[in-house]
């Protein structure tokens, strides 16, 4: 159970600062501070569910693709937290594609490095 909300935390951490990178770097990409909490939960969500069945669909019919998945379902939610107004609003196709790269390599790292900081943490505590 801890480590599922550690997990849902470093989620939630990391999409808020991809959503927020994304915004102070891409000029097309706009944030509206009363949405971005709910914007970063669909976005949270939408990957969450989204990854396992873009990777099964995938891995059924387009096995090359593989490797791509966490773009497709970064792009995808990225879509469906853009339907939510009051949110996220991206103008032009280049910005779509700026922006799912952006978040996806931001998610990508802080998913594999924060866990290794708290297991630092947690390590120093058990050796203590």
């Amino acid at each position: 159970m801890i480590r599922f909300l550690i997990r849902t935390l470093i989620s939630l951490v990391t999409v808020a600062l991809g959503l927020l990178v994304a915004s102070w770097i891409l000029p097309d990409f706009h944030v509206e501070w009363g949405g971005f909490l709910i914007a970063v939960v669909v976005f949270t969500i939408a990957q969450a569910v989204l990854g396992p069945f873009i990777f099964n669909v995938a891995r059924q019919h387009a096995s090359a693709i593989l490797g791509g998945i966490g773009l497709v379902s970064t792009f995808v939610a990225l879509l469906i937290a853009s339907l939510f107004p009051g949110g996220i609003t991206i103008d032009g196709w280049v910005t779509w594609v700026l922006a799912t790269l952006t978040i996806w390599i931001i998610t990508a790292l802080g998913t594999w490095l924060l866990p290794l900081i708290f297991l630092k943490e947690k390590v120093k505590g058990a050796k203590a």
